[in-house]
C-alpha cells in the first residue's frame, strides 16, 4: 500500500515557476513508476509526466516539455515536479500517481495503468 500527498501548489503570473511535491509512504515506493497528472474544471484528467522507479527515464506530454521537470529522491521518498514559464492554460488540480512493482525499464503515461492516488494540489496561473 502506498499513499501519496501532494504539496506546493499555488497562485502565479505567467511565466512564473513553481515545485509540486508528493510525499509517498510506503516501502514499495523505489520499485514504484511515478506520474503526474492534471484535471481542469469541466475536463478530463490529462497526463503530465513520469519517471521511472530509478527516475533515470523519463517522459513528458507535448505541451509541457522543455519547462517542466519531474525528479523523484528515493531517499525521502518523494517526487518533485518543477514547473516554469507556468502559462494560464496550466491552471489544474496537480495529481500524483505511483503504479507500484514495476520494472525499472518502464515508464507508466496513462491513468488506468496507475493503482494509486493522492487528493492533488491546486495550481492557478493568472495572465
Amino acid at each position: 500500500q502506498l499513499q501519496l500527498v501532494e504539496s506546493g501548489g499555488g497562485s502565479v503570473q505567467a511565466g512564473g515557476s513553481l515545485r509540486l511535491s508528493c510525499a509517498v509512504s510506503g516501502r514499495t515506493f523505489r520499485t514504484a513508476s511515478m506520474g503526474w497528472f492534471r484535471q481542469a474544471p469541466g475536463k478530463e484528467r490529462e497526463y503530465v509526466a513520469s519517471a521511472s522507479a530509478s527516475g533515470l527515464r523519463t517522459h513528458y506530454t507535448d505541451s509541457v516539455k522543455g519547462r517542466f521537470t519531474i525528479s523523484r529522491d528515493n531517499a525521502k521518498n518523494t517526487v518533485y515536479l518543477q514547473m516554469n514559464n507556468l502559462k494560464p492554460e496550466d491552471t489544474a488540480v496537480y495529481l500524483c500517481a505511483a503504479r507500484a512493482g514495476i520494472d525499472d525499464w518502464v515508464v507508466v503515461t496513462t491513468a488506468r495503468d496507475y493503482n494509486y492516488w493522492g487528493q492533488g494540489t491546486q495550481v492557478t496561473v493568472s495572465s
